[in-house]
């Protein structure tokens, strides 16, 4: 017999016992969408975490005060201590190549009024000129505040589109006076909407030079100590090929003005990549834990058609036995059985990958959550519910090929 028979006959024998055949292959059904479901949202949550950290700006570096080289010591009155300070920022943008642009950030959380709208809890991001460029936003309306501004400590301000609507509505704010504490600032300027990125939202926020808030919005107590130290510098690089070499100059740099050596650093510089790289081996991990949790389902499935094929080996036993009298082979038995396994389980997982891809889209379109249909995983649910029907079928195959063809003729 050939290969287009023994397809036919399992055909024939699943198609006469449809609902039998449908639950034997729930199992496969099920664990193939899982798969792909579970990876599905995995990869789904990688691209959003990517998205939300290159949404912040891209070919970024990030300085950050190195707090357990630095410790206690780098806020001590005098500036002995070590630790990134304001003029950090001017020296890697006079002295780096490489580099587009450089900002600083400090915020703070005030309470704003304008006529009778008083907000709480608005955040005062202080920052330098090239705020709009390395973040990635765009005025439109008026303009940002130069450096020439924030040297001189100017009381400018730029809101973001959700805090003008709020304290101005309808009305243009371009010259408005806003009150952040108890102090004025001139509204110079109003952001392109842009949303919630990585857990900001750069729409609620008022920007001012960062002069102002370590002068006015930085409390005494801290300001005494912290003087002009930044937890942060973030360094625009003009693109991917200078990123490496840039880094380089930069830690060397910052080691120098700091008098430290790179092992025992003040401070740590680290890219996008490398955030996206730590979030990647979390998910990894959680991909994982997943997948196994599916392949438990998947084996399950192949437990059942086990469970079947048995049951169908020993109803068609006689069967079995007047194929064997008419000159069917052991090897032809196995053949047959086995093929009806694996068909089961490759009509499992076409439904399947069905199921998955479908689920895949509905949960990301009714949920908060992205989901990412893997083409690799469609590959692997598949080839997966073909090895099960193989690996289980094969005993109940075995099993009714080496039935003795006298016995099985007497079996009623």
């Amino acid at each position: 017999m050939n290969l287009r028979e023994f397809i036919g006959l399992a055909w024939e024998s699943i198609s006469g016992n449809k609902l039998r055949s449908l639950l034997t292959m729930l199992g496969i059904i099920i664990g193939v969408a899982s798969v792909i479901i579970m990876i599905g949202i995995s990869a789904g949550t990688e691209a959003a975490i990517e998205e939300q950290i290159t949404g912040l700006g891209s070919n970024l570096v990030y300085i950050n005060q190195n707090f357990s080289r630095g410790g206690p010591a780098a806020f001590q009155p005098g500036g002995g201590g070590g630790g990134l300070v304001y003029d950090d920022a001017f020296a890697i943008a006079d002295n780096i190549s490489g580099v587009e642009a450089v900002v600083v950030e400090q915020p703070s959380s005030e309470t704003v009024k304008v006529g009778n709208v008083n907000l709480d809890g608005v955040t005062i991001l202080g920052s330098t000129a090239d705020f709009p460029s390395v973040r990635d936003m765009e005025i439109v309306q008026g303009r940002y505040f130069t450096q020439q501004e924030v040297d001189r400590k100017q009381k400018v301000a730029v809101l973001g589109s959700g805090l003008a609507q709020e304290l101005f509505g309808d009305e243009n704010p371009i010259g408005q006076t806003v009150t952040v504490d108890t102090t004025k600032l001139t509204v110079i300027g109003t952001f392109e909407e842009r949303g919630l990125v990585s857990g900001i939202d750069f729409d609620s926020q008022l920007y001012a030079p960062i002069t102002v808030v370590f002068q006015k919005f930085t409390p005494a107590q801290f300001a005494r100590f912290l003087g002009d130290r930044v937890r942060q510098i973030i360094v625009e690089v003009e693109s991917p090929e200078v990123l490496e070499g840039t880094i380089e100059q930069i830690n060397l740099l910052l080691a120098r003005l700091h008098d430290v050596n790179l092992d025992a650093a003040d401070f740590s510089v680290t890219t996008q990549q490398d955030i996206i790289q730590t979030q990647e081996a979390t998910t990894e991990a959680f991909r994982s834990l997943l997948a196994w949790v599916a392949g438990v389902s998947l084996i399950v499935g192949g437990i059942g058609i086990m469970n079947i094929m048995l049951v169908s080996v020993s109803e068609r036993t006689r069967e079995i036995g007047i194929r064997q009298s008419i000159g069917a082979a052991p090897n032809d038995i196995r053949w047959q059985f086995l093929t009806e396994a694996v068909v089961l389980s490759l009509v499992g997982g076409v439904l399947g990958v069905i199921v998955g891809v479908g689920g895949s889209m509905i949960f990301g379109a009714v949920s908060d959550m992205q989901t990412v249909v893997v083409a690799s995983s469609i590959i692997l649910a598949f080839t997966s519910a073909a090895a099960v029907g193989i690996f289980f079928g094969f005993y109940p195959a075995n099993r009714a090929s080496q039935l003795d063809p006298i016995e099985a003729l007497r079996h009623e």
